[in-house]
């Protein structure tokens, strides 16, 4: 079995936190994932499947939302950007970390970072996502509510979830 990834103190170069002082507050909030790379996620040359990262960047913003207490913006929030660096492959059984931070708070938007690194801490997916906040039964966009807005400005790093 191998041993759990372990989250870096600081930063690296590269790394998702990057930019994060934009966020217009001084601990904007971040976390890291672990998932091992499923059958399901790789396709017919054996490595993972550029969709995969995807679902990884909402799994680490569900379980983001999910420690603010923010659970109750789930359905509230379509994406409107999402660009992605494949820089290197990912196999089957792979464990895997994935850092989410916010890197932008807009008036009804929001920005991520991500990185994606393999066991040996090697990059092998980085990107951004842009959400934006349309209220139920909205027509477009609405302003995020302030105590949101607080949130995703200053709540910090959050604890890991660590694959179990």
């Amino acid at each position: 079995m191998e041993p759990p990834l372990t989250p870096r103190a600081t930063p690296s170069i590269g790394s998702c936190a990057e930019g994060a002082a934009e966020a217009g507050g001084a601990n904007p909030p971040g976390i890291l994932i672990e998932r091992r790379v499923e059958w399901p996620d790789t396709d017919a040359a054996g490595h993972y499947h550029h969709s995969t990262v995807v679902r990884w960047v909402e799994a680490a913003e569900a379980a983001l939302l999910r420690r603010l207490g923010l659970a109750h913006l789930f359905g509230s929030t379509p994406r409107v950007h999402f660009e992605a660096d494949y820089l290197a492959r990912l196999w089957f059984g792979d464990l895997v970390r994935i850092e989410l931070r916010v890197t932008e708070v807009g008036t009804t938007s929001l920005h991520y970072a991500f990185t994606v690194r393999a066991q040996g801490d090697e990059v092998a997916a980085s990107g951004r996502m842009v959400i934006a906040h349309s209220s139920a039964h909205a027509s477009g966009a609405t302003p995020w509510p302030e105590d949101v807005r607080e949130l995703f400005t200053r709540a910090g790093e959050q604890a890991p979830e660590i694959y179990g």
